[in-house]
C-alpha cells in the first residue's frame, strides 16, 4: 500500500451491532467487522437498551481487534479514528466514543466524531460509483425517513422528513401486529413473497405539495385488515405484500419528484431500510437517473460508511477533542 493511502479506522455503537472497520481513502473498505444482538434481542421482540449497552463492552476490543487484523494494518498505518456521536441510545453510544477517545489517546492519533446518519449517506462512497454533485438521498432507517439534497461534501439541505413513524420503525411494528417477529424489514419481505399484494390496496399517505412522509396511518390500517383478516380471506403473506408495496409506492414516488424539482444528478440510497429488495428494484425502475444504492452490507448499521465519512470530515480539517460527548438526538441539518 502506497504511503499516501489514508487509512481511518471507524467505529460503531449506536444500537444494537458492535462494529469496527478501516477503510482506505474514504472509499474502499480493507475491513468490516460486525458483532450482531440480533438474537439476543429478538426474544423481546425489541432492542432492550441495558442489554444492548452491555454487549457493546463484551465486543468492542475483540471486534476493533479483527478489524485491524483483516485489514492487515498498525496503529502506525491509521490516520485517525472516527466514531459515531450519535443519533442512537445513549448507553450504547458512550461504549464507542469512550473506546475511540481512550485508543485515540493511547495512540496519539486524531479523533473525529461522525453523525450516524452522515454515515449512512455516506456508505455510498464505498460503491466504487463515481459521485456527481448535486446529488438527493434517501435516509430510510428504523428512526429516520428524510429526504436530504447535497450540493457538495458534508452540505446537507433537507427537504423531507417523516411526520410520525419511520419507515423502518413502520416495518417493525407491522411486523409485530403480524406475528413475524423481529426484526420487522426481513421478516416482512420474506413473507410477501409468499403473498399476493394485489389482494389487498393499503392507503399512502401522499401529503401533496410537500417532499415529507407520514406512515402511521398505514400501520393503522394494517390493524384494522389483521382484525378482519379472516372475512377478508388474506394471508399474513399477503397483507405483508401490500404493506411493503405500500411504503415502497411513497419512498420511491417522493424521491422521484423531488429528483425532478431539485434538478439533481444522481439519487442515492442508505440506511436499513435500502436493503429492501422491492425498493431498490423500483427506485431503479421509476427514477430516470442513476441511482445509487450501497450493497447489503453497507445498508445495516455497520463502521465502514463511519470510516468513509470520517475520512471527509478528516480531510476537510474537522477534528474532535477528548472532550468529545455522545449525542443521542444529533440532527444531521
Amino acid at each position: 500500500m502506497s504511503e499516501e493511502t489514508v487509512r481511518v479506522l471507524g467505529i460503531e455503537s449506536s444500537c444494537d451491532e458492535t462494529a469496527a472497520a478501516v477503510v482506505a481513502d474514504g472509499r474502499r473498505a480493507l475491513s468490516n467487522v460486525v458483532a450482531s444482538q440480533v438474537q439476543i434481542h429478538a426474544r423481546f421482540g425489541g432492542i432492550v437498551p441495558e442489554v444492548a449497552s452491555r454487549q457493546h463492552l463484551l465486543a468492542i476490543v475483540p471486534t476493533i481487534r479483527r478489524a485491524l487484523d483483516e485489514a492487515g494494518v498498525g496503529w502506525a498505518d491509521l490516520a485517525c479514528v472516527a466514531v459515531t456521536q450519535g443519533p442512537g441510545l445513549a448507553g450504547s453510544l458512550l461504549v464507542g466514543v469512550n473506546g475511540a477517545k481512550a485508543l485515540a489517546f493511547s495512540r496519539g492519533l486524531p479523533l473525529v466524531g461522525v453523525n450516524h446518519l452522515e454515515g449512512h449517506i455516506y456508505a455510498n462512497w464505498l460503491t466504487g460509483a463515481e459521485i456527481e454533485f448535486p446529488v438527493l438521498c434517501l435516509i430510510v432507517s428504523g428512526a429516520h425517513s428524510d429526504l436530504v439534497v447535497m450540493p457538495g461534501h458534508l452540505r446537507y439541505d433537507r427537504i423531507g422528513q417523516t411526520r410520525d413513524d419511520a419507515a423502518g420503525e413502520a416495518f417493525d411494528k407491522v411486523a409485530r401486529i403480524l406475528g413475524l417477529g423481529y426484526p420487522g424489514g426481513p421478516a416482512i419481505q420474506r413473507a410477501a413473497l409468499k403473498g399476493d399484494p394485489t389482494k389487498l390496496r393499503l392507503p399512502r399517505a401522499w401529503l401533496p405539495d410537500t417532499c415529507d412522509f407520514s406512515f402511521s396511518g398505514l400501520k393503522t390500517a394494517v390493524l384494522r385488515v389483521v382484525e378482519r383478516q379472516a372475512e377478508l380471506g388474506l394471508t399474513v403473506e399477503d397483507v405483508a405484500a401490500s404493506f411493503q408495496e405500500s411504503v415502497a409506492d411513497v419512498l420511491v414516488e417522493k424521491t422521484r419528484r423531488a429528483a425532478e424539482d431539485f434538478r439533481v444528478r444522481q439519487v442515492l440510497l442508505a440506511g436499513g431500510v435500502a436493503a429492501n429488495a422491492l425498493l431498490r428494484k423500483w427506485m431503479a425502475e421509476r427514477v430516470p437517473l442513476p441511482v445509487i444504492v450501497p450493497p447489503l452490507e453497507y445498508c445495516t448499521d455497520n463502521a465502514a460508511m463511519i470510516a468513509a465519512a470520517g475520512h471527509y470530515r478528516f480531510a476537510a480539517g474537522v477534528r474532535s477533542g477528548l472532550d468529545l460527548d455522545v449525542e443521542p438526538s444529533l440532527k444531521l441539518v
